[in-house]
């Protein structure tokens, strides 16, 4: 049975970090779907490019069994937050990352993952590697200054140039 596994695309998205979540699924055989935390299927990329993605962030709730794990491909995550955190489109995400931990599926991130998993209530005793400016949002798991964790089903890294060490465990775990 090959294994799925569901992209959360924020507005704008680190094409760097996105990219490299992508082909790692492709070259494993892992079907990768993406997820706009928008209300329709496109959004861009920190320098500009314009992507369409799989669907949008509310036709996921209802559909995290259907999935082996999540990814949380980070963007602008913390000015975007600040922003936008009251949206439906946030709300749907923060439910949707809660309902794929309760399910105890794997869930992976960078850079300001952390502190979007920590929103979204599924930190509590969980040590977190992320991006430093995040770090003060930390209040029930443990911000470190690793480069990259894996606690329990949490898999961070502390910004795209990490990804990579983290990608290898969350693929494997799955």
């Amino acid at each position: 049975m090959s294994k799925k596994v569901a992209i959360i695309v924020p507005n704008p998205v680190n094409g760097f970090g996105l990219f490299a979540y992508l082909e790692a699924c492709y070259e494993n055989g892992i079907e990768a779907k993406t997820f706009a935390v928008a209300d329709k299927p496109v959004v861009k990329t920190n320098s500009g490019y314009e992507l369409k993605t799989t669907n949008i962030i509310s036709e996921l709730k209802g559909h995290e069994a259907d999935y082996d794990g999540l990814v949380f491909a980070c963007g602008d995550a913390i000015p975007a937050l600040a922003a936008n955190a009251g949206k439906p489109e946030y709300q749907d995400m923060f439910e949707v990352i809660k309902n794929f931990n309760t399910l105890n599926k794997k869930i992976a991130g960078h850079c300001a993952a952390g502190m979007i998993f920590e929103k979204a209530g599924i930190t509590k005793g969980k040590k977190l590697a992320l991006h430093p400016l995040a770090k003060t949002a930390i209040q029930e798991g443990i911000a470190t200054d690793s480069t990259s964790m894996m606690d329990q089903n949490l898999f961070t890294a502390k910004d795209e140039n990490h990804t990579t060490e983290i990608i290898g465990w969350f693929l494997k775990m799955l």
